[in-house]
């Protein structure tokens, strides 16, 4: 896997992943709603420490320099 993704955009995916599992374990957002922000943000984690999107390879994107 070749890196496709900045620091900033791994650093704005980990915010909104742990937003996500913030909203879900507080207690603000349950049910199903809540699993898939979790979800969300185990998706959006995993993305960010391994500094690749597999959505971007179709679209041929990358915000990596």
């Amino acid at each position: 896997m070749k890196r496709n993704m900045s620091n900033i955009d791994r650093i704005v995916r980990t915010v909104i992943a742990l937003a996500f599992i913030y909203l879900y374990f507080g207690g603000i957002v349950t049910g199903t709603l809540g699993i898939v922000l979790v979800v969300l943000g185990a998706v959006f984690l995993l993305t960010a420490v391994i500094a690749f999107c597999p959505l971007y390879v179709p679209f041929k994107l990358s915000t990596y320099k």
